[in-house]
């Protein structure tokens, strides 16, 4: 068919890279349901089910965003050839509905007809790009309800959800990952501060896997979130024990699964990068559970099974930008430090008085402001301690507090535009379990 789109978005799509990003783009949509399964191990039983729905709710409403508007302005400039808008997002109407991703086009090679499909410059098909992108979109949202378990409407959450992606995480993405401020392009923040060369940031910043766009993203909306909505219903004098341990270690069993498309995908290609991204992943994630492990032995003289679920996904978050700069052992040395500083770090909720109810700030926020600072440490190439200089370090520090304040002053805007709405349940409905109240059902019918 003849297509509107410029032809520099055509080409030939590899089927073996093809292949691999569909696997990659299937196991990161299975870590959603694996996040259910980990924040519902960590509820109470009256509120099982309401954390499982909160994750599953963004799989839904995330999904069809992503469909409708969400590539387009994440990605779209690269498809279109358009200009993107000031640097913080694509045109969310130039894809609209993504069906202009179907467009084909022939070329006659040596005698041959070949269909080109829109491949934007990649080795596979942009509908299969955007399968992978929308699974980041989609988990990030759902990471954000563990810092308001138990207490929030659903209602509340599914708006939140959907004006939340659109304004804070698809322009993200595309500052990140998409050319924007975040980038490496020329007009870029890195740019700026060290200049630029042939087009492109002379210190460019690295978050090869989600480190900025979703761990640091996703924990400064929760904790945001947590200090507007407020705490739960005898904070700092209940207990609050997860109430299913099983459910929370299978969780992290199927994160860790799933994280190997997540990372490991993230290369857009079978290649030798997915390879060492693959060790980097399993190296950093298995240090970050004994680094977990080894503070609560020394602190509580016991480790735990939620310590070691808790420990994996600490490793997991802060490798997540690094995993293709870093050697294996740089992993082990990464993975192990991101499990001690979340192991201390989830105690911040109870000094300073905020309610993270499943430590999403301790875990995904700090594993991740590690992850992408430590770069400029830990790169094999251009990190300080392998005689690369500061310039990295100072590049992946500036790009942290961006996101940072990116994220915190846009959430909170949307979080106060919502409170007409009502956030919170109220306090008889969360005393009997928002489970019952918000959705009549209830996880366990004991006859």
């Amino acid at each position: 068919m003849v297509s509107a789109l410029p032809t520099e978005s055509f080409g030939v799509s590899d089927p073996g890279d093809t292949a691999w990003i569909l696997v990659s783009a299937a196991l990161v949509l299975f870590m959603t349901p694996g996040l259910a399964f980990f924040y519902g191990g960590l509820s109470r039983s009256k509120a099982v089910l309401n954390m499982m729905m909160m994750s599953f709710a963004a799989l839904g409403v995330v999904s069809i965003i992503y469909v409708l508007w969400g590539f387009s302005m994440s990605f779209g400039n690269g498809i279109t050839g358009d200009d993107d808008i000031a640097g913080i997002f694509s045109n969310p109407f130039a894809l609209f509905g993504s069906s202009q991703l179907s467009d084909t086009l022939t070329e006659v090679v040596d005698g041959e007809e070949l269909e080109l499909v829109v491949t934007g410059g990649l080795t596979i098909p942009s509908y299969v790009f955007m399968a992978f992108q929308l699974t980041f979109a989609v988990i990030t949202v759902a990471l954000i309800s563990g810092a308001v378990a138990e207490r929030v409407k659903f209602s509340t959450w599914l708006v939140f959800s959907g004006i939340w992606v659109t304004i804070v995480y698809f322009p993200l993405a595309h500052m990140v990952w998409g050319g924007g401020l975040l980038s490496g392009s020329e007009d870029s923040i890195a740019s700026w501060i060290f200049g630029s060369e042939d087009g492109a940031a002379k210190v460019a910043p690295i978050d090869f896997a989600g480190g900025t766009v979703v761990h640091i993203n996703a924990g400064m909306a929760g904790l945001v979130l947590a200090l507007i909505v407020g705490k739960r219903l005898g904070f700092g004098r209940t207990a609050y024990r997860p109430h299913n341990v099983p459910y929370v270690m299978l969780g992290a069993a199927i994160l860790w699964f799933g994280w190997f498309g997540f990372n490991a995908g993230s290369a857009l290609a079978a290649n030798v990068s997915a390879g060492l991204v693959w060790i980097n992943t399993a190296a950093a994630t298995a240090a970050g559970l004994i680094g977990w492990l080894a503070v609560e032995k020394i602190r509580d003289k016991s480790a735990t099974g939620v310590g070691a679920a808790s420990g994996i996904v600490a490793g997991l978050v802060a490798i997540t930008p690094a995993c293709g700069s870093l050697t294996p052992v740089g992993s082990l040395i990464l993975g192990v430090i991101a499990g001690v500083l979340a192991a201390l770090a989830v105690g911040l909720k109870t000094k300073l008085g905020y309610d993270d109810s499943l430590d999403v700030v301790g875990v995904h926020l700090v594993a991740g402001l590690w992850g992408t600072i430590a770069i400029g440490l830990l790169a094999s190439e251009t990190g300080l301690f392998y005689g690369g200089g500061g310039k990295q370090l100072v590049i992946q520090i500036v790009i942290a507090l961006v996101a940072l304040a990116f994220t915190a002053v846009l959430t909170t805007i949307i979080a106060l535009a919502l409170k007409p709405l009502g956030w919170r349940i109220s306090a008889e409905d969360e005393d009997t379990g928002i489970d019952e109240t918000d959705h009549r059902e209830s996880a366990y019918d004991f006859a």
